[in-house]
């Protein structure tokens, strides 16, 4: 999501609450005599609204469709208001279809795989990386995807070279041990060849037969891998889309893995759908196309990120520039002579061969190969495994080689005409290289940057930009910034992006999810309520103590506000214990103000346990406001028994209120923020 970490003053913000506003800087405000910070947020008419540092994750920076700018809102109409009931009830719609769906999902059974046995840790032990640990927190989320009894749909997205395969080679093999069949469904026939060489590769000292379909195989070969399939002989079968046709038939499929899913077309995301019913799927995508990355993020699929790179990576080098002979030459010798190898990647099948000569005319002592879709299929097949052997240096190609072809000795790739490709397809292209730890270079040939369309423009720039390992993520979110993520919903949606920003788009997004999982299908989301009791998202705590970052301890405005937004956004101990020690680090001892916002964030923490949605403590007296609508399945939940057991039971400092019909929780005698601690810990651990 955008931080508020390059805010500048006149950039575009949007509150929760009251719509879009212009920032205009950090001020210090007083509060009953006590000195707080705030952001100062300007309005229609000049209005000013002051936010409260403990409230910043209220506010994100507006990012909608590039070049259009927001209307800034009115403080106190109710537009805001209408505004967000609008793209909240529309939301809602399309969320209950996926709710739906998800709920089929759910209610059918799937198979429950069984605990990992000996085999299964066998596998992972030989292993020859070690796992990083966003790779072990996929693989477990994926174990236990699949020892539930519901069908699996989990996305795992990491970026290009991250290990996303090892992931699903451990899924599919858990399904073996289990005595099903595995599918691998690829998008493009040199990937299947590769996968396969990959799975045959890690699987060869264990009990299990892995085979491919594509067609480079001929029709007598296929026939008899159908009829091995069909008699369950072959254990992992990885094919193109050949795998979904008709002719297709498994002994019992235990899991399908489908790679690279928005290279798919429409009919073969159909057929997909019909198998996913009931067959646990796993999803891998390196730039996740901002469709399939909304629905994750609207929780209709289980997500799971791999952010972390392998030791020893290092980021690759990416380059804008116009097409000059003299810096194709340089760049294919420098690589040639320390020991690797080159893609030039021309995407249009026709010049290919003059391109090819024009490389061997400037490079005349090295060996230069072709490759592209057209060719025979064992043809293909030969150039491509005779690069991997080093018998040449370039490889003159289409953007065949676009997915998952893993050649680590390859560490330059030249791109011809990158402003023709699309974002993600130039990501997946860059990470053809970099795969060892050995610096790589991408370079993007294009006109000059004057003469494109602006989107081609932002394309290459965001690439340039995003050259840091682990970028696929942000690459998608950008792509939603310049694309706009109207499409998404169907057009209508995209008046909201406009009005709204994307971030609050997706905050909104967020809220319609939860109602409509505690009040229409409370009975589907039972157990992740139950577990979750997020009744709750948020609570704003108001007071007239001095909590802030004081400026004779730190005093460049933007580091504080940088510093105050990343501790909103913690929301466990350990991490805020090493936010401290940090901050100690970098700034000399915390002064008294800043343990005390330490300290209230923890409390805010306790207080969302508790279900309370706004805490004020002025004058030493506190008030804690419940949910504010009587209704709410909160008042008949076991965290609510508690406290009234704990106020009539274990405490004479506090009682129970009602306003109209919303209830609060007084109490006195709490002359700062361990007292406002201790109070809401004594609470909480009366629960347990």
């Amino acid at each position: 999501m955008k931080t508020l970490r390059e805010l500048q003053s006149g950039d575009f913000v949007t509150h929760i609450d009251h719509g879009v506003g212009m920032y205009s800087g950090l001020q210090k405000i007083e509060v009953g005599g006590k000195m707080q910070e705030a952001i100062r947020i300007i309005y229609k008419n000049n209005d000013l609204l002051y936010v409260n540092i403990n409230s910043l994750h209220k506010i994100s920076k507006y990012t909608g469709k590039e070049g259009v700018e927001p209307k800034v809102n009115k403080l106190g109409s109710d537009a805001w208001d209408k505004l967000k009931e609008k793209a909240k009830t529309q939301v809602k719609d399309i969320a209950k279809d996926l709710i739906q769906l998800y709920a089929v999902r759910k209610a059918q059974q799937g198979f429950a795989h069984t605990p990992d046995t000996y085999l299964q840790t066998e596998l992972e032990a030989s292993f020859i990386y070690e796992d990083t640990p966003d790779q072990s927190k996929a693989t477990a989320d994926v174990k236990r995807d699949m020892e539930s009894p519901a069908p699996m749909d989990r996305l795992v997205c990491g970026d290009v070279g991250f290990g996303k395969t090892e992931v699903a080679i451990r899924a599919a093999f858990k399904s073996i041990v289990d005595g099903k069949q595995a599918a691998v469904l690829v998008p493009t026939t040199i990937l299947a060849f590769q996968h396969y060489k990959t799975f045959a590769d890690r699987l060869k000292d264990f009990p299990c037969t892995v085979d491919y379909l594509n067609r480079f195989k001929s029709s007598k070969e296929k026939k008899e891998t159908l009829k091995r399939l069909e008699e369950g002989k072959i254990d992992i079968i990885i094919g193109t889309h050949a795998l979904l046709g008709k002719e297709v038939k498994f002994k019992d499929l235990g899991v399908l893995v489908v790679d690279e899913e928005q290279k798919f077309g429409v009919s073969a995301k159909e057929k997909l759908k019909q198998i996913k019913h009931n067959v646990d799927t796993l999803t891998l995508t390196a730039t996740p196309i901002p469709r399939t990355l909304q629905f994750s993020l609207m929780g209709a699929r289980d997500l799971s990120v791999i952010n972390t790179p392998p030791p020893n990576r290092q980021a690759i080098e990416t380059e804008v520039q116009v097409f000059n002979q003299d810096l194709i030459r340089e760049a294919i010798y420098y690589e040639a002579e320390r020991g690797g190898q080159v893609y030039f990647i021309h995407n249009r099948v026709k010049g290919l061969k003059e391109m090819a000569g024009l490389i061997q005319g400037l490079c005349p002592d090295l060996s230069i190969a072709t490759a592209h879709g057209q060719l025979e299929g064992h043809q293909l097949e030969e150039v491509i495994l005779d690069f991997i052997d080093r018998k040449y240096d370039v490889l003159v190609c289409t953007n065949i080689v676009e997915s998952g072809v893993d050649i680590p000795n390859a560490n330059t790739i030249i791109i011809n005409n990158a402003h023709h490709f699309g974002l993600s397809d130039l990501h997946q292209l860059r990470g053809r290289v970099g795969r060892s730890n050995k610096k790589a270079f991408c370079y993007l040939l294009a006109p000059p940057m004057s003469t494109l369309p602006s989107d081609s423009r932002k394309r290459l720039q965001t690439l340039e930009q995003h050259s840091e390992l682990g970028s696929g993520f942000q690459i998608a979110m950008r792509d939603l910034d310049i694309r706009g993520a109207g499409n998404l919903l169907g057009g209508e949606q995209s008046g909201f992006m406009a009005e709204i920003g994307f971030d609050m788009y997706q905050k909104i997004l967020d809220e319609a999810i939860r109602e409509l999982k505690q009040n229409e299908f409370r009975d589907l989301f039972k157990d992740q309520l139950e577990e979750k009791k997020d009744f709750v998202s948020d609570c704003t705590i108001d007071t007239d103590m001095e909590i802030l970052i004081p400026d004779t301890y730190i005093e460049s405005i933007q580091e504080r506000l940088n510093l105050y937004q990343e501790l909103d956004n913690i929301m466990e101990e350990g991490k805020l214990q090493a936010f401290a020690v940090d901050m100690a680090d970098r700034f000399g001892p915390l002064p008294e103000p800043v343990k005390e916002l330490l300290t209230m964030i923890r409390c805010r923490w306790m207080a969302i346990q508790l279900g309370f949605e706004k805490m004020m403590l002025k004058e030493e007296n506190l008030r804690c406001y419940f949910i504010n609508n009587p209704d709410s399945p909160y008042f008949e939940s076991p965290t609510f028994n508690h406290i009234l057991t704990y106020i009539q039971t274990r405490t004479n400092n506090a009682k129970l209120k009602q306003v109209g019909k919303n209830f609060m929780l007084v109490a006195s005698r709490i002359r700062n923020m361990n007292d406002l601690y201790d109070f809401l810990k004594a609470m909480t651990d009366s629960r347990k």
